[in-house]
């Protein structure tokens, strides 16, 4: 059923008037009818105040009727699901769709921070720029508050996005981008050969320009027997609702698919965008053109929109916005959309040329319309709406307007300077589009051998073919071309107008270039706009000049012309076509400024798909994991892995736990998941060689059964990992790394034999899924291991320190490492990770006798700082083996990677941080990791000394203790330095002893057992 709206016509559009929806604008319900947009239903309840702009917050309506919609930016939705920034022209309305309009306060028709453009001198390009400088060094730490409270328009939503997201992968012999009369043809050419075809257009109708002719016109017929071919060829695939944002090398473009944004939530197990990448034999670009508009006082406010956004409104969605419309071109394309508009409503057209295209002239009278040969606009007066305008004779040849100017009332100005061509995606593969005199626009020419861009054609409106039957013509012959590119037979393709024919509207007169019209003298100047998202006018562009940014791309940046949400698709050609009249050049040699992708704005949950969550970063679990958790392990995230935290008893926290539990580890026995570090098997005749490369210390005599700490640097000579290798046969290694570097370390490796090394004969496999270990440390874990343990002989002639023996376990096979990452006497038992916890339940029911405590990563950290061990707080990619204490491993005989850059000069510097311990002077004093460590009582701004690195509390010596790095570290012949701890965040600072970072059992006594 039809509802009455005072901008809606009582006939014609694209909509299905049987129906109504119902929506919200601003907490206010409206109707309209499915198939229309936001903008379009708005326009028909009369509401022509859709937002605010970004600097001055003036008021601004519609503009485009499309994705260069720079001005109607809406928040849509509510909760997770709340999305800002949506062009309303590109908005589907639904039932129950609910909208917002953004950048106002306390309300879109009343909006304090209009008060800007009271101080629009003090706004103007660059004065961003211009606060960073002054009038104090410090003047920016004043403002820059108040300049991010302004930044921004919509707000993003804070709540988890309920809807799924997905990706997929299409193949093509043949992509074509856009569903106009140049897409459609190129498709039908193409499909018709047999070759596999994707077609994606970004609009939920296939037909580009063809929608904005009338309904039942021969144009759309002619779609709609296109249309219905095309879904008849079982090798075209058509998707509708789908941006092609950005074009890649060989082919690849990314596409983005809006499948559920028609709806007020997508369907049960149905994404809402989908992300699409092509990849593609050839590719045909049909993208279309967008409308320009042009520059003169006052052209923002609400009513003044491009010419082919009114006759798509009028055609497409049966709306006139306005019933006096004044239409302003310097080209023939905007008499159809007079004429159109004509049939409901008062037209008067001026044109800036003075030789005028006679047909459509005569046509246009004969439609009632006033036209005004040689006459421009030079204002707009009004506020949130268009009252009237003030047209002047103007001189195309010098771009003069005289004074003699006359009033036309007016609620609509439909302006049209011409037509840029969408070449983005061309001139993302390297083309640099070139300006074309006779078109007055960039064109982009793609030679067939460009290296960057091939198997890409550019048809129809983009190639700066207008009107829709010459596009229609032009996208056939290249959908031909591509097809016959790729081996496919094109001579029974037919014809691009098999069945219909299309309107030949080319141009009876050329277009005479209008960027900006300056008013008459006696006529007080007003903002001419050229981005209207951003406040851009001429006036800003003259002042870039004049401050030396010639440039297009420093003008666009210190102007932020084209920086918007619609990346200057309206802005960016007027703008460098005055900056290229400022300097006195061609408009060709100025430029334009880089197209990028996307295209369109693309949403990050299109961008991530389904890798979120645990799809993302997927958990992972040791083969004791479900055996921790029987027993009420704590788990703690150490990487991608779940690792035991601590073991509480009744009324245990984190602290009283591992306390206990490293107390009670060094006084009896203890036992810790260790299955989390990196393992890796190396295998083959030359894998000694390798590991002498890869580690600073050598490998060559190492005795089979025997294992050795090793250390790799960077090729900067920075630490790079860590960890235990062991021998196991005469070509067979067996490396350990740290939890965290165990994919760094690997694919390190990997690519060292790929292309560093590809001569040497060896194998590396990462096995850390492979193998369950524990670590069993503490004076009665030999005791226990022997009650466990068949075929090895457990005493310490038998399985020495750093020896690795192979036994049982039960019938279990184990390997056991007898090797100490926490000071005590200790061992790593690993097994193949089926056995896990049998393995584990084993040393259990044995353990209780020897006194054996479980104990997790807390309490081995506290174990290891106790002993001095380096972990990954002090391998953070900034240390070099000196600065850790390392340095008498490094080889002097062997070559090594890092070796030469290890030995350069600030690496030797005396004063550089150095691997030490940090004792509290009050014992009950915590130094908090990460503190900054400074001067005793000196001054504590900057960087300090160094850093806190780890920090426990150590049962052994009833204290606090930490480890750190610090300048020029500790010298053992000076008495102690004093240091102060401070924690800015919490305004600690805990003044402390620089010490040996080996704080228990310095001389390793209790390890050799």
């Amino acid at each position: 059923m039809s509802i009455v709206a005072p901008g809606r016509l009582p006939a014609g559009g694209r909509i299905d008037r049987s129906r109504t929806v119902s929506f919200t604008f601003d907490g206010r319900t409206y109707l309209g009818h499915p198939g229309d947009t936001l903008a379009s239903a708005l326009l028909a309840n009369g509401v022509t105040l859709m937002g605010r702009s970004f600097k001055y917050h003036r008021p601004r309506g519609v503009v485009a009727a499309g994705s260069a919609e720079p001005n109607a930016l809406v928040t849509l939705r509510a909760g997770g699901r709340r999305e800002p920034n949506i062009p309303a022209t590109v908005a589907e309305l639904y039932d129950g769709l609910s909208a917002i309009s953004q950048n106002r306060w306390p309300s879109l028709d009343f909006d304090v921070g209009a008060v800007n453009g009271l101080v629009k001198p003090f706004l103007a390009a660059g004065f961003y720029y211009k606060t960073f400088m002054g009038p104090t060094e410090k003047a920016w730490m004043w403002f820059e508050p108040f300049i991010r409270r302004a930044a921004g328009l919509g707000a993003a939503a804070d709540e988890r996005d309920p809807d799924r997201y997905e990706r997929l992968n299409l193949f093509c012999d043949v992509l074509v981008v856009g569903g106009g009369p140049a897409g459609l043809a190129a498709a039908l050419a193409a499909g018709r050969t047999g070759a596999r075809v994707v077609l994606a257009d970004e609009g939920p109708v296939l037909g580009g320009m063809l929608l904005d002719e009338p309904e039942g016109s021969e144009a759309d017929r002619w779609r709609e027997r296109a249309l219905a071919e095309l879904a008849g060829l079982n090798n075209v695939r058509i998707l509708p609702r789908t941006t092609v944002f950005g074009a890649y090398d060989h082919g690849v473009f990314g596409l983005v698919e809006r499948v559920a944004d028609h709806k007020a939530e997508p369907a049960p197990f149905e994404p809402r965008h989908r992300y699409i990448t092509v990849r593609s034999r050839a590719a045909v670009v049909a993208a279309g053109a967008i409308e320009r508009p042009i520059g003169f006082g006052n052209n923002d406010r609400p009513g003044v929109m491009l010419a082919s956004a009114l006759r798509s409104y009028v055609n497409r969605y049966g709306v006139l916005p306005g019933r006096n419309i004044l239409v302003f071109t310097n080209n023939d394309s905007a008499y159809r959309t007079a004429i159109d508009a004509a049939r409901a409503g008062a037209v008067t057209l001026a044109d800036a040329r003075d030789q005028l295209p006679e047909a459509l002239a005569a046509e246009a009278r004969a439609a009632g319309i006033e036209i005004l040969g040689a006459h421009a606009v030079v204002q707009v007066v009004g506020g949130k709406s268009v009252r009237k305008a003030l047209v002047a004779p103007y001189d195309a040849k010098t771009g003069q307007t005289d004074n003699g100017w006359k009033e036309i009332r007016c609620d609509v100005v439909a302006m049209s300077g011409g037509w840029n061509p969408a070449v983005h995606l061309a001139s993302q593969r390297g083309i640099r589009p070139r300006y074309d005199e006779t078109a007055a626009a960039f064109l982009a020419e793609i030679p067939p051998e460009h290296p960057t861009a091939p198997g890409m054609r550019l048809a129809g409106a983009c190639n700066g073919q207008f009107d829709a039957r010459a596009a229609a013509l032009d996208g056939f012959a290249k959908g031909q071309q591509a097809a016959a590119s790729l081996g496919f037979a094109t001579d029974t393709a037919g014809t691009a107008l098999d069945g219909g024919d299309l309107p030949a509207d080319a141009p009876q007169q050329p277009i005479v270039p209008v960027w900006d019209v300056k008013p008459p003298r006696p006529l007080r100047a007003r903002k001419r706009f050229l981005d209207f998202q951003h406040d851009v006018a001429a006036s800003d562009v003259a002042l870039a000049h004049q401050e030396g940014y010639v440039s297009v791309e420093h003008m666009k940046r210190y102007t932020t012309l084209g920086m918007a949400t619609d990346q200057g698709k309206l802005a960016n050609v007027p703008g460098l076509a005055i900056l290229a009249g400022l300097r006195g050049d061609p408009i060709n040699d100025v430029g334009t400024t880089t197209f990028r992708p996307p295209y369109t704005p693309v949403s990050l949950g299109a961008v991530a798909g389904a890798e979120t969550e645990l799809h993302f970063k997927p958990v992972r679990r040791t083969p004791f994991h479900r055996a921790n958790e029987r027993i009420g392990a704590a788990f703690i995230d150490v990487g991608l892995w779940k690792r035991p935290w601590y073991y509480p008893k009744a009324g245990e926290d984190v602290n009283a736990a591992y306390k206990r539990e490293a107390e009670q580890t060094r006084a009896t026995v203890g036992m810790v998941d260790v299955s989390s570090l990196g393992k890796i098997d190396v295998q083959g005749p030359d894998a000694a060689e390798f590991l002498n490369r890869v580690y600073v210390n050598g490998w060559s005599k190492l005795e089979v059964g025997k294992g050795r700490y090793g250390v790799m640097l960077r090729d900067d000579g920075v630490v790079f990992d860590d960890g235990t290798t062991t021998r196991i046969a005469e070509h067979h290694y067996f490396m350990t790394t740290t939890t965290a570097g165990a994919a760094k370390v690997m694919a390190h490796l990997e690519n060292l034999l790929q292309t560093a090394w590809p001569n040497l004969k060896v194998s590396v496999t990462s096995v850390t899924d492979q193998w369950a270990g524990v670590a069993i440390a503490g004076p009665n874990s030999r005791s226990l291991l022997q009650d466990l343990v068949s075929q090895i002989d457990m005493s310490n002639a038998g399985l020495p320190h750093m020896g690795m023996r192979e036994g049982f376990i039960g019938d279990i096979p184990v390997r056991v490492h007898r090797l100490s990452f926490s000071g005590e006497l200790a061992y790593e038992v690993y097994t193949p990770a089926g056995f896990g916890e049998a393995v584990w339940d084993a040393i259990l029911a044995k353990g209780e006798k020897h006194g054996l405590v479980l104990y997790g990563s807390e309490a081995l950290g506290t174990l290891r700082i106790e002993k001095g061990h380096v972990s990954a707080p002090e391998l953070d990619g900034r240390t070099t083996l000196d600065d850790l204490g390392l340095g008498a491993m490094a080889s002097k005989a062997k070559p090594y990677i890092g070796k030469l850059l290890a030995r350069r000069e600030a690496y030797l510097d005396p004063m550089r941080q150095r691997f030490v311990g940090l004792l509290p002077v009050d014992p009950a004093a915590r130094i908090r990791p990460g503190s900054i460590i400074h001067v005793h009582n000196g001054d504590h701004s900057g960087f300090g000394l160094g850093r806190v690195t780890s920090t426990t509390y150590s049962p052994q010596l009833k204290r606090y203790i930490a480890l750190g790095l610090v300048a020029g570290g500790r010298d053992d012949q000076a008495p102690e330095r004093m240091v102060d701890a401070c924690y800015p965040l919490k305004g600690d600072v805990v003044p402390a002893r620089v010490v040996s970072p080996h704080f228990f059992d310095p001389e390793g006594e209790r390890l050799r057992g």
